[in-house]
């Protein structure tokens, strides 16, 4: 019971990281980024390769947290003047064309074998009763620098000027922002953070393969940034969490409806996790923790 708690709190911890980056690319900044996973995989992928050409394993990530934020600035750069639909295509172009290189170019990511034999961080310091709860401590401290992070950045002027462009580009260049820069820096640092959620998922499972990196990764990062409240980073730490929860408890079905097959019960847990965000946001249409709004007085007249 306990290793099982110790995995659904990492699995917790990599999915909050994945939708806190979301949270900043479209719950700040209005950007709708559908290739999600494919930054995700890229990060996995880059860590995995940097570790098996000789580097540790935490150099190895910081490795793919560079290369990630560069993607992410690459692509933003490429589509700097598309409106939100077009941009939303190409993000899921650039995610699909990754996975299809990833798939078939066996000669540097071994296609469809996959990875193997991944090293965890500081893994042979630790003695192996421990090396579970050590990694969940890891994943916690990365999420919580994450959070910091995002948090400081929604509460400075940055954060303002995000919300001022999410709201209106044109307002925002008429004064004299370079609203350009601005979506290449968020999709930096949302590459970032997705080349840490990539490099812990490939350090957890210890081997990854393409296979594992799919849309419905997308989906669940879009969900709890919708449970939780659009643009709101407290909101996504508790959505994380909730649509986790409901993933993984529903799997215990298993041993109540002993007469539905595998496929069967697939089918039947997103129903019922579905049905349950329906339901919450029903009753919380802004997510189960709003946006934080700076609430300015007006001034008196005497």
């Amino acid at each position: 019971m306990t290793s099982y708690l110790i995995a659904t709190l990492v699995l917790v911890a990599i999915a909050t990281i994945y939708g806190l980056a979301l949270n900043l690319q479209w719950g700040l900044g209005g950007l709708v980024n559908f290739g999600l996973f494919g930054f995700y995989m890229l990060g996995a992928y880059a860590c995995a390769l940097l570790e098996a050409h000789g580097l540790a394993p935490l150099a190895a990530m910081l490795g793919a947290i560079a290369v990630t934020a560069a993607a992410g600035a690459l692509v933003s750069l490429i589509s700097v003047r598309l409106s939100e639909d077009y941009l939303a295509i190409v993000t899921l172009g650039f995610a699909e064309c990754l996975r299809l290189f990833i798939s078939y170019e066996d000669w540097l990511t071994r296609g469809t074998l996959g990875i193997a034999d991944i090293a965890r961080p500081l893994a042979t310091q630790v003695a192996p009763a421990w090396r579970d709860a050590f990694f969940l401590l890891l994943c916690l401290v990365w999420l919580a620098l994450a959070f910091v992070l995002l948090e400081r950045l929604a509460r400075a002027p940055f954060g303002r000027l995000l919300r001022a462009t999410r709201e209106d580009t044109e307002v925002a260049q008429a004064l004299g922002k370079n609203v350009l820069a601005v979506r290449a820096q968020v999709f930096a640092v949302g590459g970032a953070l997705l080349g840490v959620a990539g490099s812990l998922h490939a350090f957890y499972y210890t081997y990854i393969d393409p296979t594992q990196f799919t849309t419905i990764l997308t989906a669940y990062a879009f969900m709890a940034v919708i449970l939780g409240g659009r643009g709101s980073n407290w909101g996504v730490l508790v959505a994380g969490f909730t649509v986790i929860l409901l993933l993984e408890g529903s799997r215990l079905l298993v041993g109540v409806v002993p007469w539905l097959d595998g496929a069967q019960l697939a089918a039947i847990r997103l129903l019922l996790v579905g049905g349950a965000l329906v339901a919450i946001l029903i009753h919380k249409p802004r997510g189960l923790l709003p946006e934080y709004r700076l609430q300015v007085q007006a001034l008196k007249g005497r």
